[in-house]
């Protein structure tokens, strides 16, 4: 059965910095795409990021790009995503999803002084 779990959120103020971990189980991770997603507040999910499975095509949402950094460890199947520079705006639930749409619980995240 694949699981997914995030980690990482919290509350931090702008322009601080917060690293997202999602662990995964129950399928062969390294074959994968995977993505961060989240859903701001009264908003609609968005795709943050994704990375390959073979990391050498990462994507980033234009809000998100310079800022933000996907990575993943095959080895220990985690998915990371370091977040830099952080805005009120990047204040959601975040979510790893697989390619078929898998999501685990997401991580808080709160940008606020």
């Amino acid at each position: 059965q694949v699981q997914l779990v995030e980690s990482g959120g919290g509350m931090v103020q702008p322009g601080g910095s917060l690293t997202l971990s999602c662990t995964a189980s129950g399928y062969m991770f390294r074959n994968y795409r995977m993505c961060w997603l989240r859903q701001p507040p009264r908003r609609e999910l968005e795709v943050v990021s994704c990375i390959n499975s073979d990391r050498t095509r990462l994507m980033y949402a234009d809000s998100v790009r310079g800022r933000f950094t996907i990575d993943r460890d095959d080895v220990k199947n985690f998915l990371f995503l370091q977040m830099n520079r952080l805005t009120a705006e990047d204040t959601a639930v975040y979510y790893c999803t697989t390619p078929a749409g898998t999501r685990g619980q997401g991580t808080q995240v709160i940008v606020s002084s």
